[in-house]
């Protein structure tokens, strides 16, 4: 499990938002799920995790791993 830590989401379309490009990053990642009040993700899958940080990145917030 990967755990990342989303900054700059501040409702539930940016919850939708970031599940969404999580999901589409290469390798199928599974997100288990999207806190918004403390930004936590977490996500289930052998994904490389540089390749969802530049997914969050994409979709337009900030992201750091937390931990593999």
């Amino acid at each position: 499990m990967i755990e990342l830590k989303v900054a700059g989401m501040s409702c539930q379309h940016c919850v939708r938002a970031v599940k969404d490009a999580l999901e589409a990053a290469p390798g199928g990642a599974r997100v288990e799920r999207v806190e918004l009040d403390s930004g936590r993700v977490l996500i289930e899958g052998e994904v490389d995790p540089q390749a969802l940080l530049e997914a969050v990145k994409e979709a337009g917030y900030g992201a750091q791993i937390r931990s593999e």
